[in-house]
C-alpha cells in the first residue's frame, strides 16, 4: 500500500499570485508590439475612417458623398475595373505556372537550379522591377527586348521593306498609284526606262546595293535602272541619269500593268538594273506599295490596350517563383503511395495529376491564390513606373488612384474613402484564408 502523500496543494491565492505575475510579464513583453501595432495599424485605419466622410479641407462633413464618388468618379471606376482584372488573372496565371514548374521539375536533376532561376525575381524589388519592365516594353525594338523579339519573329516571315521613304523627285515619270508609283506614260521592247528616286537616306540603302548604271537597250525587251537619284552638294550631279556617287536600288520589285493586270514582274539587281520580257510592251511600269512598306516595329505594350495585359506580365515574372517554391513544398508532403497506386491501377500521369495530386494540393492551392489576391488588390509600384503618362490612366488601379487623389489632386476624403474600400475588399479575403488555416489544423 502507498504512503499518502506528505505534499500540501498550494494555497488558493498564491496560486493566483503566480498566475497574475505571469499574465503581467506576458503584457509587458507584447506591450511594444501592441504600442506599434496600434500607431502604425489601429491608429491610420480609424484616422481614415473618419477622414472619408470629411471635404478635401477637412473641416467640413461630407457624409458619404466621397463613397459615392468611387462609383461615380470615371478614373475610379477605371481603377476598380482593373484591379478585377488583376484579381481574376494575375493569382491564377501566377499559381497556375508555379503548379507547372513544380510539378515539372520534381523529377529532373536541375529542378533545384531551375527552381532558383525562377525563385530569383523575388529579390528584386517593385521598383527595379518596374523600371526593368519599363525598358522591356520600350517601343523601339533596338531598345525593348519584347519588341526586339517580337520584330524579329515578324521579319523572319514577313520582311520589311528597305525603301519606306522613297518618292518620286523633280521632273520624275513616275506618278503616285495605290500607295506605289507608276510611269505616266506606256514602254515598248527596245526602250530603256530611268525610274528615278529620292529619299533614301545613304546609311538606310540596301547592304548589296552598288553604283547605279544606265542600263543598255535590248531590242527584244524592255530595260531600265531604278536608283537614288541625289548627289550631296549643290549643282552636283545630272538630274534623271545615274552619277557615279549614287546607288543602285537593289531588290527594288517592278511590275508591267496593262488595263489593270500586271503581265510581267522583276526585282532590280545591285546596280538598280532591269529587265523585263517583251510581254511587258506597251505595258505601264508600276513600283508597287510592297517596295515602300514603312517597317514593322512591334506591338506598343504599352498602350491604352494592352498596358494592363503587360504589367501583369511583369508581375507573374515576379511572383510566379513564389507559387513555386510553396506549391512544391506542398507536393514533398504528398503521400507518394497514393500516387503509386493510382499509377498502379492504370492511371496515365495525366490522371494522376489531374484526379489526385491537385485535389490533395487543394488547400496549398487555396492559401497561395488567396495571398496572391490580397497581394494584387494593393499593387501600386509596377503601374505607377511601368505605365507611361499617356497610358497611365488606363493602367489605373485602386492603391495608384489613392495616391494621385491624396498626393497629386488634393481631395484626401476621397483618398480615405479609397483606403476603407480596399480594406473592405481584403477583409473577407482574410478571413477566408484565416479560416481555411484554422480548418486544417483541426484535421
Amino acid at each position: 500500500m502507498a504512503a499518502p502523500s506528505t505534499t500540501a496543494p498550494a494555497p488558493p491565492g498564491r496560486r493566483r499570485s503566480v498566475t497574475g505575475t505571469r499574465r503581467s510579464v506576458a503584457v509587458l513583453f507584447l506591450l511594444p508590439a501592441l504600442v506599434l501595432l496600434g500607431a502604425l495599424v489601429v491608429y491610420p485605419i480609424g484616422y481614415s475612417l473618419i477622414r472619408s466622410f470629411y471635404n478635401a479641407n477637412g473641416d467640413g462633413f461630407a457624409g458619404f458623398d466621397n463613397y459615392k464618388a468611387i462609383f461615380t468618379d470615371d478614373g475610379i471606376r477605371t481603377a476598380l475595373k482593373n484591379n478585377v482584372i488583376w484579381v481574376v488573372f494575375a493569382p491564377t496565371v501566377s499559381t497556375a505556372l508555379g503548379l507547372i514548374f513544380a510539378v515539372l521539375t520534381e523529377r529532373v536533376r536541375w529542378g533545384t537550379a531551375f527552381k532558383l532561376v525562377v525563385f530569383m525575381p523575388m529579390a528584386i524589388s517593385m521598383l527595379a522591377a518596374g523600371i526593368i519592365f519599363r525598358l522591356v516594353y520600350d517601343q523601339d525594338p533596338d531598345k525593348g527586348v519584347a519588341n526586339a523579339v517580337w520584330v524579329g519573329i515578324h521579319d523572319t516571315f514577313a520582311r520589311s521593306s528597305a525603301f519606306p521613304n522613297a518618292h518620286p523627285g523633280r521632273e520624275s515619270p513616275l506618278k503616285a498609284d495605290q500607295g506605289g508609283f507608276i510611269t505616266a506614260a506606256t514602254v515598248h521592247t527596245g526602250q530603256t526606262v530611268t525610274l528615278p528616286l529620292v529619299g533614301v537616306a545613304p546609311d538606310q540603302m540596301p547592304g548589296g546595293a552598288k553604283k547605279a548604271v544606265a542600263a543598255k537597250a535590248d531590242p527584244g525587251k524592255i530595260t531600265g535602272t531604278a536608283w537614288q537619284d541625289f548627289t550631296r552638294g549643290k549643282g552636283v550631279g545630272t538630274l534623271g541619269a545615274p552619277d557615279p556617287s549614287e546607288l543602285g536600288y537593289d531588290g527594288m520589285r517592278i511590275e508591267a500593268v496593262k488595263n489593270g493586270k500586271v503581265v510581267a514582274s522583276t526585282k532590280a539587281a545591285a546596280d538598280g538594273t532591269f529587265t523585263l520580257p517583251a510581254a511587258a510592251d506597251g505595258a505601264q511600269l508600276r513600283l508597287p506599295a510592297s517596295n515602300f512598306k514603312q517597317p514593322y516595329n512591334g506591338v506598343d505594350w504599352l498602350g491604352p490596350s494592352l498596358v494592363t495585359p503587360a504589367i501583369i506580365g511583369s508581375y507573374v515574372w515576379m511572383w510566379a517563383g513564389f507559387a513555386m517554391v510553396l506549391i512544391a513544398a506542398g507536393l514533398a508532403g504528398l503521400p507518394r503511395e497514393l500516387l503509386e497506386a493510382a499509377r498502379v491501377d492504370g492511371a496515365t500521369e495525366w490522371q494522376v495529376f489531374r484526379k489526385v495530386t491537385i485535389p490533395l494540393l487543394a488547400p496549398v492551392l487555396a492559401v497561395v491564390t488567396v495571398t496572391l489576391m490580397i497581394n494584387v488588390l494593393k499593387v501600386f509600384d509596377l503601374v505607377y513606373i511601368i505605365a507611361p503618362g499617356s497610358s497611365q490612366d488606363d493602367a489605373n488601379v485602386l492603391a495608384l488612384e489613392l495616391y494621385r487623389k491624396g498626393f497629386s489632386e488634393g481631395q484626401p476624403g476621397i483618398a480615405s474613402a479609397i483606403a476603407v474600400f480596399l480594406l473592405l475588399l481584403v477583409i473577407p479575403v482574410m478571413w477566408f484564408n484565416v479560416r481555411r488555416l484554422r480548418r486544417e489544423e483541426r484535421r
